[in-house]
């Protein structure tokens, strides 16, 4: 059986999700990764945890933050990993002071509580596809061909702590929300 993995993450309002979905169902329909992120686990990540047996402390950490709700822009899609086989398709957001702002106090809570957390800059996405699973290798320029032609904006106004489930589809269970301040 697979451990359950936890993170603090945004949530993503639905129509948001719909918006992202839309961009990228031509690049589902040419199977060009091999598994596709279900649009209900869309989210952006703010602390991964990895498997934890005791969350009380960095729950309550986490929990005392007081954070006004924040707008936020989608950006591009971009890739982590080679170069001509990336492992993950990702979809940008516009630089945020005010993210960036929330994801170190996150950062710092999680720390403050024990956790031991990745140390590489933050890079803030919404992963929506994983493993290049075309016939030939990526290039920047195919994906050129599905980047939005729009922007989309909305406000982050909750937080969640996500646990992972490995045999489900969605697979994250929000099992605590923190709501942001309204403005």
């Amino acid at each position: 059986m697979l451990t359950s993995h936890y993170f603090f993450a945004l949530s993503l309002p639905e129509e948001t999700k719909r918006y992202i979905d839309g961009w990228i169902e031509p690049m589902k329909e040419q199977d060009s990764f091999k598994k596709w992120v279900h649009p209900a686990d869309y989210h952006l990540t703010l602390a991964f945890l990895g498997s934890a047996e005791d969350l009380g402390p960095v729950m309550d950490k986490v929990g005392d933050l007081v954070y006004p709700s924040f707008p936020l822009t989608l950006g591009r899609f971009g890739t982590f990993g080679k170069s001509d086989s990336p492992r993950i398709l990702w979809m940008g957001v516009e630089h945020s002071d005010a993210l960036h702002r929330l994801r170190d106090l996150v950062y710092g809570s999680c720390e403050e509580a024990g956790f031991q957390l990745d140390k590489r800059p933050f890079s803030p996405h919404i992963t929506v596809g994983r493993k290049w699973d075309e016939g030939f290798a990526f290039t920047p320029g195919w994906l050129n061909e599905f980047q939005p032609t729009e922007s989309h904006a909305f406000t982050a106004t909750k937080m969640v702590l996500y646990q992972t489930h490995h045999d489900r589809l969605p697979k994250y269970e929000a099992i605590h929300t923190i709501p942001l301040q309204a403005n």
